[in-house]
């Protein structure tokens, strides 16, 4: 991807800085998570790579939601989170999670930097959660499709699994007029690349209904998850990761 090609995609898309000040919440107490009923994701590379012995490297793309902006540590990101679940469930693998979100980034920036933060890095899965500046930034949803069309195009030559997340159920993006177009377009994309859609809107919307509100999720910044939110959402991926991993198609008992 050339140096130009990128350049203009950044300035086309003007992400403005988002969640670099964003006020970080108060630690939240452990409350159990919602019950997630989420189907096994296809990860081929993955389970050939634990088959073999080898290691599970995960690279978690994205922008505040992955940086864990609003969290009250670092420690509390959805990545850090999944890192310490799918250690627990998987003893004797050996996973690494790195966390390659950073706060305010769109689409643009994100394809500019796929190949050095992640290809370069030649991981078994990639979860890439995006859309977010996009719905808050009025970026054309047809235009967003076609981006991300690129970046998973790249991602499947690469030869890794991916997981695509869209965008958490939040004040601030539900009142935006794009906000189920670009989830739309994720799904799409998802849909025509045969990669898997992780649709934490989907989820979310799953919990209201169940009696726990989109509030128990979502910081004081009315954008961000807080603490509860990120490890929920830690913990629903890894259904997800866990159940495709497992031989018999469940998370439990295993290894």
């Amino acid at each position: 991807m050339g140096r130009w090609f990128v350049a203009g995609l950044c300035l086309l898309l003007f992400p403005l800085a988002i969640g670099s000040g964003a006020l970080v919440a108060a630690p939240v107490a452990r409350v159990a998570c919602p019950a997630a009923s989420l189907p096994a994701a296809h990860l081929p590379a993955s389970r050939a790579a634990l088959a073999a012995g080898k290691q599970l490297v995960i690279v978690a793309l994205g922008s505040s939601s992955t940086a864990g902006a609003a969290a009250s540590d670092p420690a509390a990101s959805y990545p850090a989170r999944l890192q310490k679940i799918l250690s627990a469930a998987l003893p004797r693998a050996s996973i690494s999670v790195l966390n390659r979100g950073r706060n305010g980034e769109d689409i643009g920036h994100e394809l500019a930097r796929l190949d050095e933060d992640v290809i370069a890095i030649r991981p078994t899965l990639v979860i890439w959660q995006v859309g977010a500046n996009a719905a808050l930034h009025q970026t054309p949803p047809a235009l967003f499709l076609h981006f991300v069309k690129i970046g998973l195009a790249s991602l499947k030559a690469a030869g890794t699994d991916v997981i695509l997340m869209d965008n958490q159920r939040s004040p601030r993006l539900i009142a935006s007029p794009l906000d189920e177009a670009i989830d739309h377009a994720l799904a799409l994309a998802a849909a025509g690349a045969g990669v898997n859609l992780f649709s934490r809107a989907t989820l979310m919307d799953t919990w209201r209904r169940e009696g726990f509100p989109y509030r128990d999720f979502i910081a004081r910044d009315r954008l961000h998850q807080n603490d509860r939110g990120y490890d929920c959402i830690a913990h629903a991926l890894a259904t997800m990761i866990l159940k495709s991993l497992a031989p018999d198609g469940t998370s439990s008992h295993w290894p």
